[in-house]
């Protein structure tokens, strides 16, 4: 059954209001997808976003799904057949770097929550018009970063957002004090070096940390 905006973006604000950050993963390999899991949901990071940015990309959702207590999204969606790919993978969100009628389209139809991404007040309007007042600032530090999200936040008190795009431990907790923000998204909490090595308890420890960052 099709998904409203609306519904759509109640679900994106549940799942992106569960911890402070969002992983933001970029895996190689699928035989590391639920270990990794393991180690960021143990750390107190439920919502995982693997991007469809490698070919083991949807192996790694399938992997992932399996892991208990976690939520699986699919990030970098970008067209129609993105978002096919995605849901039979078992991805329970998308995230997506912008947003055409065409992409959602295809995940309302698919009955997938989006956190479609704006970088300007006049993107946000035009979801925020079709019924999303959830969405991806993206890129965030490019796009002039906290003070200018905390600038679109005041003409546009009723849209959300989860900056993502060089959000750092050093600059997170700028965003993550700002009224109009949810969550942010992140990869340095599982950074390329841990995973090859398989240090899991380094990457929970990560976890942990990300956690406490809304308190800085």
């Amino acid at each position: 059954m099709p998904i409203t905006p609306q519904d759509a973006s109640k679900r994106a604000r549940e799942i992106c209001g569960l911890a402070p950050i969002v992983p933001v993963l970029v895996v190689n390999d699928a035989a590391v997808a639920r270990p990794l899991a393991e180690a960021l949901v143990s750390g107190g990071l439920p919502a995982l976003e693997v991007t469809l940015r490698t070919p083991a990309a949807l192996e790694v959702i399938r992997e992932m799904s399996q892991v208990k207590g976690g939520i699986v999204g699919a990030g970098t969606l970008i067209t129609p057949q993105d978002v096919t790919a995605a849901v039979e993978a078992g991805a329970q969100f998308g995230v997506s770097p912008g947003a055409t009628d065409e992409l959602l389209d295809a995940c309302e139809e698919a009955d997938l929550p989006l956190l479609a991404g704006a970088a300007t007040a006049t993107e946000a309007m035009r979801l925020l018009a079709r019924g999303y007042d959830m969405l991806k600032f993206f890129p965030a530090e490019a796009s002039g970063g906290a003070p200018a999200l905390k600038a679109i936040g005041a003409p546009l008190p009723q849209v959300s957002f989860c900056p993502t795009g060089g959000v750092s431990p050093g600059n997170a907790a700028s965003y993550l004090s700002l009224p109009n923000v949810i969550c942010a998204g992140g990869s340095w909490v599982a950074p390329a070096d841990l995973v090859a090595a398989r240090d899991w308890a380094a990457i929970e420890t990560l976890a942990k940390a990300a956690c406490q960052l809304r308190e800085a």
